[in-house]
């Protein structure tokens, strides 16, 4: 059960209104599953003050203590501490699993650098959150315009309000280092508030903004994913893929993500194939690698055109023992005589036909109705009406 307003990752709870606990799971844009919820703390930290996970805008995560130990619910709002000031977001997590994400992300647990919660949330305060979410366009349309004018290399992408309206972070992406005192300075005297700058990269800006990719489905880096791992070339050439730029390039414009989904099944099957074998030098002639398929563990051979002399060069399959095989008579000087003993490939010449119709030539009008070009239909002349005639009187 959605709610509409998954871009700005600030949705509550849709359905029964439950604070989260039912089955709608409001958006269902990266939530968390706490299986330590019905743990009881540890003993060294059942006296410490209760950590909680709280989300803010394009689902940007902070850690908070709460300090009262007041009943917070998952997707609830609360008042938190800010640098300066104060803001508002959602609880995700709270409890045990907090701790071990903060101590995952080596998130310091001093009392110094802790930021503690005020309070839950009042409607007031909610509809004044969404007043400066509506004018957040407003904000990022003036600031592009500061930027063109001052003629600086970088695209602002977002922009966030804190809640007290105190202050406003933009966020810009740019390939190169950007002196953007004077712009601070400008947009300050403008809007009336401190501006903070934050840079973030490609991937981070398509997470916020978001899209379908060639899949169909919701970008991964704006609905579950959080790490973005470097994504080299490397990957694909492990899964056998096209070095293709446009096709294997992301909304962003890096390499997609996706490619290392499956890269830890292709490295472990990689290992049985042998490596470095181009060819196969027989007596008969020089057989090339065609193709590997690594999950078969079959590798194709095909003898040369100019030592085939003419006839058909064969394509021969053989398993990866086989080549193993082969391999180590020819290291031991025992060269083969030739590939013609092993099984050759029969290539499929028949196709099976379709259990539905297809229409091979037809394009995209082939579904409308004709067109008569005489509508009129032609008319058959009226015979003329024939005359009597009197017979003449004797």
């Amino acid at each position: 059960m959605g709610c509409g307003n998954c871009s700005g990752g600030s949705c509550s709870p849709a359905g029964c209104g439950s604070k989260g606990h039912c089955a709608s799971g409001g958006c269902n844009r990266f939530n968390a599953f706490d299986w330590l919820a019905d743990l009881p703390a540890e003993p060294q930290h059942s006296t410490e003050p209760e950590w909680v996970e709280v989300r803010f805008k394009a689902n940007r995560k902070e850690y908070f203590v709460n300090a009262s130990k007041a009943a917070l619910y998952p997707n609830e709002w609360v008042v938190v501490e800010a640098k300066n000031g104060y803001d508002m977001g959602q609880v995700t997590l709270k409890g045990e699993l907090v701790r071990l994400q903060m101590r995952k992300r080596k998130q310091s647990m001093t009392d110094s650098e802790v930021r503690k919660i005020f309070r839950k949330a009042n409607e007031s305060e909610r509809e004044r959150l969404q007043g400066l979410r509506s004018k957040e366009m407003d904000v990022l349309s003036r600031a592009r315009g500061v930027v063109d004018m001052m003629r600086l290399n970088m695209k602002l992408t977002d922009v966030e309000y804190q809640a007290d309206a105190s202050k406003i972070f933009l966020y810009y992406t740019s390939e190169q280092r950007v002196d953007f005192r004077e712009l601070v300075r400008k947009l300050a005297e403008n809007l009336s508030a401190r501006v903070e700058m934050r840079q973030i990269n490609a991937r981070q800006e398509a997470a916020r903004l978001g899209g379908l990719g060639v899949c169909g489905r919701e970008l991964c880096c704006s609905t579950w994913l959080t790490d973005f791992k470097p994504v080299t070339s490397t990957a694909a050439r492990y899964q056998q893929l096209s070095i293709n730029q446009v096709k294997l390039s992301g909304q962003c414009g890096r390499l997609k993500c996706c490619l290392n989904y499956e890269l830890d099944t292709y490295l472990d099957a990689i290992k049985d194939i042998p490596k470095g074998v181009r060819f196969l030098q027989t007596k008969a002639g020089v057989f090339d690698c065609i193709k590997t398929d690594i999950f078969k563990k079959t590798m194709w051979f095909q003898l040369r055109r100019r030592e085939a002399g003419g006839s058909e060069n064969p394509t021969v399959a053989l398993r990866v023992d086989q080549v193993r095989e082969l391999l180590d008579q020819i290291q031991k000087g025992a060269v083969p005589e030739s590939l013609s003993g092993y099984a050759p490939v029969e290539e499929k010449t028949t196709e099976a036909e379709p259990d539905y119709e297809v229409n091979v030539g037809g394009g995209l009008n082939r579904f409308d109705r004709p067109k008569n070009k005489n509508r009129k239909k032609k008319r058959s002349k009226p015979a003329s009406p024939t005359t009597a005639v009197k017979p003449s009187t004797p």
